[in-house]
């Protein structure tokens, strides 16, 4: 269904090209990290007060200044390895580059320093979390899906015959 409801806008937007409007409609739960919080369909990223650092959700890059420019790498550097991304707070940016005006992003959000009460991808039990693969939960929701479409087959199958039965005159139960 929301592949649909993707296809759709994107659609839409490739007819409607004459418009100045942006678009942006896409749920990237499954590869925010674990460590992310939890309530947002899609994040770009995340902003860290405690290490006053970034991390890009699609490349799943630590933006982080070094020197006297940011750098983009796999992981945060030895300075921050006290730090734990499952508790610290973060902040889901949606704009663009938002490194680049670190400084408004620093003072808006300092208040989030030291705070550690912000409920995480890891520990949520919402089925749409445990899509991402890397839920504790995933395999468990995997199969309950897959016996979810298997069970609803079989039924529709044992529908199908009732029906076959009933259009021949045979009205067996």
């Amino acid at each position: 269904m929301k592949k649909l409801l993707v296809l759709a806008i994107l659609v839409s937007c490739f007819i409607h090209q004459p418009m100045n409007a942006q678009v942006s409609l896409s749920v990237n739960i499954g590869v925010q990290p674990i460590w992310g919080p939890v309530g947002y369909d899609h994040a770009e990223y995340y902003y860290m007060p405690d290490v006053e650092a970034y991390y890009y959700v699609p490349k799943h890059r630590f933006i982080y200044f070094e020197g006297n420019t940011w750098v983009s790498r796999p992981s945060l550097p030895p300075r921050y390895r006290d730090y734990d991304l499952y508790k610290i707070h973060k902040v889901v940016i949606n704009e663009p580059r938002p490194y680049l005006r670190h400084h408004e992003y620093r003072e808006r959000y300092s208040e989030y320093r030291g705070r550690h009460e912000q409920v995480i991808i890891r520990d949520c039990h919402e089925p749409r979390y445990c899509e991402n693969r890397n839920h504790p939960e995933h395999y468990r929701w995997k199969e309950e899906r897959r016996q979810e479409r298997g069970h609803g087959r079989r039924y529709r199958d044992q529908d199908r015959g009732h029906q076959d039965h009933q259009e021949n005159g045979d009205h067996r139960r």
